[in-house]
């Protein structure tokens, strides 16, 4: 079974970048000059705004992941518990099929059912396990699915009254950006937002 790191790691879907359309808006300006003299348009652009989100901060602090990462965690345990209780009452069975092997207390026609049973129950458990594991899979598909639509609802509304022009993300691990101005850092604002719509909702 794959392990928790590995399974969640689609949870570093928020480090792509969030766009929110480049645009330069220009300003025309007329200058008159003394007689004699045309009249000169120049075109000044504005530099874009950008801002940028700490992703090693956002994931560490975002209430509702952390919740459903340690919810992960314990439903990835469960099932190892599952499974490992039923591997090991089929180990069970067959030390004692053993045993009435050696002792030739089985008939062969018992052997033989006893046999059956024993693949039988292995087969369960390799269908039960990856049922599990793909049940588990789409569950936490969702839930990234279900996080980037909340992350760019509140992206979408918080850029309408800070109007940026480009908001990318940062990780330690992944750097899209090398160098960010700590003033360019909106990680705090965007954390505060969501935790408080994450909270509202579950009420």
């Amino acid at each position: 079974m794959k392990n928790l790191s590995t399974i969640l790691s689609a949870l570093a879907f928020v480090g792509v970048l969030v766009l929110f359309g480049l645009h330069f808006s220009g300003n025309k300006s007329s200058v008159k000059t003394s007689d004699n003299s045309t009249s000169a348009t120049t075109t000044k652009t504005s530099a874009s705004r950008i801002a940028f989100i700490n992703i090693d901060t956002f994931e560490a602090n975002y209430t509702l992941l952390k919740n459903k990462k340690e919810e992960f965690k314990k439903r990835q345990a469960a099932m190892e518990a599952e499974l490992q209780r039923s591997a090991q009452q089929m180990q069970n069975d067959y030390v004692a099929l053993q045993r009435k092997a050696q002792a030739q207390t089985l008939s062969e026609a018992e052997s033989q059912a006893a046999q059956k049973r024993l693949a039988q129950m292995q087969q369960s458990i390799e269908t039960r396990k990856q049922s599990m594991e793909e049940q588990f899979m789409k569950d936490q598909e969702a839930f990234n699915n279900n996080l980037h639509d909340q992350l760019d609802s509140f992206l979408n509304e918080y850029n309408k009254t800070n109007h940026y022009d480009f908001i990318l993300s940062y990780s330690r691990s992944n750097p899209v950006i090398m160098y960010g101005d700590k003033g360019l850092n909106i990680t705090q604002d965007v954390l505060k937002g969501m935790n408080e719509r994450a909270g509202s909702a579950t009420k």
